[in-house]
């Protein structure tokens, strides 16, 4: 609806220049008048004020005259009507509104882009919201954006695969990319332009096709995910280990639990970097590691108390939030 409004506005607006240019340049071909005579004369005659003609019209200019009646008031009462749909349908407002939004996001540091607002990328976003994470959807779909815009998302009208789009959406200053389009092709497409404007950025994508997990893993994401897979696991899991599965979604969703699960990055000066795990107990305040991470990206699933904790280790933690906001601190 918003584009067929708009597009009869921008029609509207083309033919009415183009009746006044037509009239103007008739008057003063077949007349000889000057141009501010011509344009007034064209004016007075298609808004049909009644106000008397500038000069004495011969037999052809009466002819035109009445061509530029017929027509011109035609095209006059068409744009006149566009103008009040446009203005009431509040085409203005939502102007306003996306040049808002456009300042908001420019202000934007260290968030998400959302690429796909579909029924993955919604749930991803919910995801988002509850953990406070900063992001942004890129949407091309205009209704799928309006449903963004109604849950208060940042949200950009476009094709996530044009780079200006990107850039709009703060892509140097961004902390991730989640590719949740609606084709595989575009996803790959999307990883690639993300990888070649940011070789530094955490890019995520989904895929339908398990042949292309390859392709999004070449073109740069970092880690990938199919739907179905993960439901047909789920679901598996479900079957076969409830209470498990139900411990692992109290942990990873709640956010006032009792436990939660986390994972955190140790830096270079993180007091816990460089000691076993059975050391780092006193910074650790009371905090589980369930496993480490190391930087060669070998995973050490319950690790011993004697591992040795190293800068860009990552550990998978539990604890309580007050727990875990004291270790993020320390990491």
């Amino acid at each position: 609806m918003e584009m067929n409004t708009r597009r009869r506005f921008v029609t509207a607006i083309s033919g009415f220049t183009i009746v006044v240019i037509t009239g103007t340049v008739g008057y003063m071909a077949i007349e000889g008048w000057s141009f501010i005579d011509s344009l007034y004369m064209t004016i007075i005659t298609i808004s049909t004020v009644g106000f008397e003609e500038v000069h004495a019209l011969d037999t052809a200019g009466r002819a035109f005259n009445i061509f530029l009646i017929i027509g011109g008031t035609s095209v006059m009462l068409y744009t006149l009507t566009s103008v009040v749909q446009y203005l009431l349908e509040g085409q203005l407002v939502n102007i306003w509104g996306r040049r808002r939004m456009k300042d908001r996001i420019s202000k934007l540091n260290n968030h998400v882009i959302l690429c796909g607002y579909g029924l993955v990328g919604r749930e991803v976003a919910r995801v988002f919201e509850s953990e406070s994470t900063p992001f942004v959807v890129i949407e091309a779909d205009a209704q799928v954006v309006a449903l963004a815009a109604e849950s208060n998302y940042m949200v950009i009208e476009g094709n996530a695969t044009s780079d200006d789009i990107l850039v709009e959406a703060g892509i140097h200053r961004a902390r991730a990319l989640v590719a949740a389009l609606g084709t595989d092709a575009d996803n790959v497409y999307v990883t690639l332009s993300a990888r070649e404007m940011r070789p530094d950025l955490f890019v995520v994508a989904r895929h339908s096709a398990a042949e292309s997990e390859s392709k999004l893993i070449h073109a740069g994401a970092n880690r990938t995910m199919s739907p179905y897979r993960i439901g047909g696991r789920r679901l598996a899991m479900l079957t076969l280990r409830p209470v498990v599965v139900d411990f692992v979604d109290t942990a990873m969703r709640s956010r006032s639990g009792d436990l939660i699960l986390e994972n955190v990055k140790l830096s270079s000066d993180s007091p816990v970097a460089g000691r076993t795990i059975q050391d780092s107990q006193q910074y650790s305040r009371g905090v589980s590691i369930l496993a480490v991470k190391k930087k060669d990206g070998i995973l050490l699933a319950n690790p011993s108390q004697e591992t040795l904790l190293e800068v860009e280790d990552e550990l998978v933690v539990i604890g309580t939030r007050e727990q875990l906001r004291g270790l993020e601190g320390l990491a």
